[in-house]
């Protein structure tokens, strides 16, 4: 039996519906990442598992509980939210201790639980500083301490790194995980940043509008997207309009190059208009590359990024942007020039709308 159930769940405020038949379940000790743009629902999600908003239809149950009648002070829920709402006025033990007071635990366990948090953060040494004494991932670990503390079932973390700088959010999003996994606490982790949701977890959910478009793990979501949406929103990706040219073969156009498909478009015809992806880091302009697959367009444009060089190519009037590693010996392509790609068929993914 899962441990965190969302069945059928709605949310509308006013006339405007913002979450829409949401389902989901969750195991005991798995991190899920909800993952989408502004306004597409997840934060309304984790608010509703939270208590801090009531769906207007569908139920939340952990462990086999309803959800949907107990208060948020109710649920044994810990969360860490985008500010990081720290108490200015205590210490940071007296943070951490916070919600073991409101819960009226012996200080003598409060005092031990507080030492064995700010030790999981590895912030002993800070125990009697303010918050205006620490820098921003200092403070939101001291805030994920606090969360922690009271030992909840489920802990919602709702853009806890969008704050910080890029540095320290990459060292932040590794520590969290790695606590997660120590202490085996289930987690929904909120953002809009792919490669955090890519990262650190072990399912994720892209949200849009309002939707779950698909739920898989990072490897299904970012190499099988389900959808437009997914495939554009996850990672860098080239759309490609193609046209159908034997359905039985799946063989489509390109421009001037016709090749064969993996998926399946047999209930197609001749003509048909298709959207089929590839992602840049799929193709290679080397002769012994592996791949069965050929395409051949004119240079747009070519970037040096560092580690690559992205370079754009015109395929039937697509741009089609592919990465190749920087090395001593990469000649840069020139606009104009024409180049040939050479990837796997299986790399080509039929979008679906």
């Amino acid at each position: 039996m899962s441990f965190l159930v969302l069945n059928n769940i709605k949310k509308s405020f006013g006339q405007t519906q913002v979450v829409k038949d949401f389902d989901m379940s969750i195991e005991k000790g798995e991190f899920v990442s909800f993952l989408g743009p502004s306004g597409c629902g997840k934060t309304t999600v984790l608010r509703m598992i939270a208590g801090f908003e009531t769906p207007s239809d569908g139920t939340i149950s952990i462990s086999g509980k309803d959800q949907n009648r107990l208060k948020t002070n109710q649920r044994n829920i810990g969360m860490v939210f985008q500010a990081y709402a720290l108490f200015p006025n205590m210490t940071v033990a007296d943070n951490v201790a916070f919600g073991l007071k409101v819960a009226g635990k012996p200080k003598a366990e409060i005092d031990t639980r507080v030492k064995e948090m700010l030790k999981l953060i590895s912030l002993e040494h800070l125990a009697e500083r303010y918050p205006y004494q620490m820098s921003g991932g200092q403070q939101q670990r001291v805030a994920l301490a606090r969360a922690l503390a009271p030992k909840p079932q489920v802990l919602l973390l709702d853009e806890p790194l969008s704050a910080l700088d890029a540095k320290i959010r990459v060292s932040l999003r590794e520590e969290i995980r790695q606590i997660q996994r120590q202490l085996g606490i289930t987690t929904v982790f909120v953002t809009h940043d792919q490669e955090e949701a890519l990262s650190i977890s072990d399912r994720i959910v892209v949200m849009n509008a309002g939707r779950a478009d698909q739920i898989g793990t990072p490897f299904e979501i970012y190499n099988r997207p389900a959808t437009r949406f997914v495939a554009s929103f996850v990672g860098t990706l080239n759309i490609i309009e193609a046209t159908v040219v034997d359905p039985a073969a799946n063989t489509v156009r390109m421009g001037d190059n016709v090749v064969t498909l993996r998926d399946s478009i047999g209930a197609m015809k001749s003509g048909d208009k298709v959207s089929v992806a590839l992602r840049p880091e799929a193709g290679s302009m080397s002769d012994t590359a592996k791949g069965d697959t050929t395409i051949t367009g004119a240079v747009i444009s070519s970037h040096f990024l560092g580690s690559v060089i992205r370079t754009k190519i015109d395929i039937g009037g697509n741009p089609v942007s592919f990465d190749t590693f920087n090395a001593p010996d990469v000649v840069q392509p020139q606009p104009g020039e024409t180049l040939s790609l050479r990837f796997m068929a299986s790399d080509l993914l039929l979008v679906r709308d």
